[in-house]
């Protein structure tokens, strides 16, 4: 189990990990490009083009059909179609909305939503923007509103800074909900330096906010009660949502990944005034630091891996100063995985890792280090056969690499396509998941855009030693409902 700093530039490296909401067990990238295989015979797989270097986002204008994708360092392209080949049209830069780090984006009508993070103090501190365009006349010099900048706070020197992130729509259209992940890996202070002395996450990290449609030109503060009194701060306590999603009955649901402790990947129903429960819980396990007498080692606690970046750069430690738990507040758990898939977790009273399917204990959710992303659901009934209305996740980690034999055995899977099956539990005022694997294969996915029974899923590509590698665009073929499945089919004849 290796650090991404291995395989990039230092000075990039929390950029780049923030960028897939990655963390210290990363993999090589790889350059050759691979076909992804499908694990169900209904389920066709294409390459539908290269793209530009570390692209984050695909998503469609929902009145023109074009689709549009984005990369971390602040272009934003749209997908044109010559001579029959899909090629990409640079449409907007940092330069044009001032994001240098940007991680979301989402359409609403015509208009455009970018959110992400802007450098500041000469790198060493941070501060959230999310802007918007109007592309009503096209693509040339639409015109940009500010929605919200914030203050100043502490960036940090560590894989671990994750910033402004994934934005959704209210399915009524009144809100755009955004995630800010945290700026550590599990509470612990980052100063950088020295120059934000005891700083730790904050009222700006490691929340989702929820905005009015037409905001314009705000200021967020790190006022926890003022940004919850002016109805932005929507939800508490998650590491870094980086996708969210609603589902066909308009319940809100996020992935979360958690730190360097084996802890396993949160998924949530997201609701307003909950608290998730970090620093102090991540999938479902509490976080060791929280506790006055800890002395981390790795000989004796099978849960911190000798090889992890937090571990090697101390990052835990015995840390009587970390912050108590919020008072007469109760944590809401992650959504339970009840298997067949990606629910592997290590046993708290064992040290082993264990099977969910085995055990019979439900999971909270994925297992650890596989960073779930590309979180959607089948809103307009538009699959067919078991898919129709469920959800689905991508995993950017796991499963077999380049010159790495025996993979750690949370990982043995991964780089996938997951179907979802949700079930809400009444008893525990909750949602349950029948989670299985349908692609296997892919390289880095970072984010998904279903269109119909039509999934596009878009590959980070990267760098390697400056030279621009790119990555890919898959298309992949669900099957479709009756309806559509006869409409497809009068389309071909």
């Amino acid at each position: 189990m290796l650090t991404i700093s291995r395989f990039i530039k230092p000075k990039l490296t929390a950029l780049l990990v923030a960028a897939v909401a990655f963390n210290a067990w990363a993999q090589p990238r790889e350059t050759v490009t691979n076909t992804p295989k499908s694990l169900r015979e209904d389920i066709t797989i294409e390459h539908y083009m290269k793209i530009e270097p570390e692209a984050v986002r695909i998503i469609q204008h929902p009145v023109t059909g074009d689709i549009y994708y984005t990369t971390f360092f602040g272009d934003v392209f749209k997908i044109v179609i010559t001579n029959n080949q899909p090629e990409s049209k640079k449409i907007l830069s940092a330069e044009d909305h001032g994001i240098t780090r940007l991680q979301g984006a989402a359409f609403k009508g015509n208009t455009l939503f970018l959110a992400g993070n802007i450098n500041v103090n000469n790198n060493k501190g941070n501060k959230g923007r999310m802007v918007r365009y109007e592309l009503t006349n096209g693509d040339d010099k639409p015109e940009m509103t500010v929605v919200f900048n914030t203050v100043e706070y502490g960036a940090n020197k560590t894989t671990f800074d994750h910033g402004w992130n994934a934005l959704e729509i209210s399915p009524d259209g009144k809100y755009i909900f955004v995630n800010t992940g945290a700026r550590t890996d599990h509470g612990e202070v980052q100063d950088n330096g020295g120059e934000y002395p005891n700083a730790r996450d904050n009222a700006l990290t490691a929340n989702i906010f929820r905005f009015p449609i037409d905001s314009k030109d705000l200021l967020l503060s790190t006022d926890t009660q003022k940004l919850k009194a002016d109805g932005y701060l929507y939800a508490e306590g998650i590491r870094n949502a980086y996708d969210m999603a609603f589902d066909p009955k308009g319940n809100l649901f996020a992935v979360s990944n958690s730190g360097d402790y084996d802890h396993s990947e949160d998924m949530f129903w997201v609701r307003q005034g909950h608290h998730y429960g970090f620093p102090w819980v991540m999938g479902g396990i509490d976080n060791p630091q929280q506790f006055p007498d800890y002395q981390p080692n790795p000989d004796t606690d099978p849960f911190l891996s000798k090889f992890a970046f937090a571990w090697l750069m101390k990052y835990f430690h015995n840390d009587p100063d970390f912050p108590k738990r919020p008072a007469g507040v109760k944590f809401s758990p992650g959504v339970q995985n009840m298997g067949p898939d990606a629910n592997e977790y290590r046993d708290r009273k064992t040290g082993l890792v264990v099977d969910g399917d085995s055990t019979g204990i439900g999971v909270s959710t994925f297992n650890a280090h596989s960073s779930p992303l590309g979180l959607f659901f089948d809103t307009k009934n538009a699959l067919g056969k078991d898919l129709t209305g469920d959800g689905f996740v991508i995993r950017y980690t796991g499963g077999p690499r380049n010159g790495v034999a025996n993979p750690s055995p949370l990982r043995k899977q991964g780089r996938d396509l997951l179907h979802l099956e949700m079930a809400y539990d009444k008893a525990t005022d909750n949602y349950k998941v029948k989670t299985t694997r349908i692609i296997d294969g892919f390289t880095s996915p970072t984010d998904a855009l279903l269109v119909g029974n039509s999934l596009y899923i878009i590959e980070y590509g990267g760098k390697q030693g400056g030279n621009k590698s790119g990555g890919s665009i898959w298309k992949v073929t669900l099957p479709a409902n009756e309806k559509m499945a006869k409409r497809n089919k009068k389309k071909r004849s």
